[in-house]
């Protein structure tokens, strides 16, 4: 963050030298340094050599013209360059519904010739703040994704998409622990990925070139999960007609991936351990010891220690497949993640509304990833000209109780409206949303665009 005694800039953009004398002098009794430009041309070159924190621009610039078109197409060449550029447009009433627009496109904010002194001060003090707060996010999300880029350069990520802080610890944890030898256990819910990772410490391991076979223990009937892991002789059970090959054996070199680690009979979980001790097993029906040597990660989305304590899992293999845990967390807490995972499993062809994002990032994803595919792969046949739709993925609205607390009802919009006199980038602060969703919620409540 910049100190506060650093300089703030505001560029001011006005065909009128007298306009651009009064904001300057205005700006300057709060200490904020003031460029001046009179011409769409002059600001642009301005903001291409010099760091400007805020834009304060007339909507025309030629005597002979009133339309504020002149005003439109500077914006639109600021967001162009300068997406991040926050810009707060001077406009006389005549020119009130396209600074309107502009605003719903991302402009700042707007105030009417003649300002109010005391109303504009607190407005740029008000954006400045946003504006170096915006800097700041703008900076986390490079470094973010700076570490992104070389954790994808250094490791094997098998095409791994995220963008949250708490799916970058786990890959990275993931990557960390993979060249090692020990145990690794991988925890969360169903649908979160907990494959994928294992997958990722298998690729980074030193047996990457060996198999990697996984095994779901929630899949098998519990008398068939010995026999699936070990092998089995011919008659060693009811329909076992001739012997057959264990996973252990099949992932020798290599990795055994045991999904649903706690579905494992008591029995299996005895022989599990001294292979993990050992490396030594026999098949079901024989008394010949076989050595394989196995890198074995497991994961489960059962709490483990309650099994424990009521006897369904042994204590000690516990500790012993639990010397590094990685912990995914449910996809509802990292819901950055959300957005470029749909992006990624719809490709090209497909697109999403606004609507559509904002209404994937709002469900709670019981389901996980799993789940978030599945509803993308619903939408995509149910679209209509290749644009995804929040009615296409049809998600269950949440209900209004748990919701009271986070989504502001009508009356405390029109309440925060009044308090900051009409100030959309204020009251969109005030309540926790952007620009363009206080927007939608002012169409849907039936608010004029303009209501203070």
């Amino acid at each position: 963050m910049r100190t506060r005694n650093a300089m703030r800039t505001v560029l001011i953009v006005d065909d009128n030298a007298a306009v651009r004398e009064a904001l300057s002098l205005l700006l300057s009794l709060r200490d904020i340094r003031t460029r001046t430009a009179s011409m769409p041309d002059e600001c642009l070159a301005l903001l291409a050599v010099e760091r400007v924190d805020l834009v304060i621009a007339d909507m025309n610039f030629s005597a002979d013209t009133t339309s504020g078109e002149e005003g439109v197409a500077l914006f639109r060449a600021i967001r162009e360059r300068h997406p991040d550029m926050p810009v707060m447009l001077l406009t006389a009433w005549t020119h009130l519904e396209t600074a309107v627009e502009l605003v719903k496109a991302g402009a700042a904010d707007y105030l009417a010739k003649p300002w109010d002194d005391h109303k504009l001060l607190t407005t740029v003090e008000n954006l400045l703040e946003l504006s170096e707060t915006s800097r700041a996010m703008s900076r986390l999300q490079r470094e973010r994704r700076r570490r992104r880029e070389d954790l994808a350069r250094r490791y094997d990520l098998r095409g791994l998409v995220y963008g949250s802080e708490a799916m970058e610890r786990v890959v990275e944890l993931a990557c960390k622990v993979a060249r090692s030898e020990v145990p690794v256990l991988i925890t969360g819910p169903n649908g979160a990925g907990k494959e994928r990772i294992a997958q990722i410490v298998h690729a980074n391991s030193a047996v990457r070139d060996g198999p990697f076979i996984a095994v779901n223990c929630g899949a098998l009937p519990s008398e068939l999960i010995e026999a699936e892991l070990f092998g089995a002789e011919a008659g060693a059970y009811t329909g076992a007609n001739r012997a057959r090959e264990g996973r252990f054996d099949s992932a020798d070199g290599g990795t055994l991936f045991l999904d649903e680690i706690g579905n494992l009979p008591l029995s299996g979980q005895i022989k599990l351990l001294r292979v993990l001790e050992t490396g030594q097993f026999e098949r079901l029906g024989s008394s010949r010891t076989r050595q394989v040597k196995v890198r074995v990660l497991s994961a489960t989305n059962s709490d483990l220690p309650a099994m424990i304590a009521d006897g369904s899992f042994r204590q000690d293999l516990y500790y012993r497949l639990n010397l590094i845990e990685i912990a995914l967390p449910p996809l509802a807490e990292r819901s950055d993640d959300i957005l470029p995972m749909a992006e990624f499993f719809l490709g090209q062809d497909v697109q999403l509304a606004d609507d559509a994002r904002e209404a994937l990032v709002d469900h709670d994803w019981p389901g996980n990833v799993r789940e978030l595919r599945n509803a993308l792969e619903r939408a995509r046949l149910l679209c209509s000209g290749g644009v995804i739709r929040a009615a296409d993925l049809n998600l269950p609205q949440r209900s209004p109780a748990p919701r009271s607390s986070d989504e502001p009802d009508r009356d405390t919009i029109a309440a925060t409206l009044k308090a900051t006199g009409g100030n959309i980038s204020r009251s969109a602060q005030a309540l926790g949303l952007s620009r363009q969703a206080l927007y939608r919620r002012m169409e849907r409540y039936g608010f004029a665009a303009d209501a203070p």
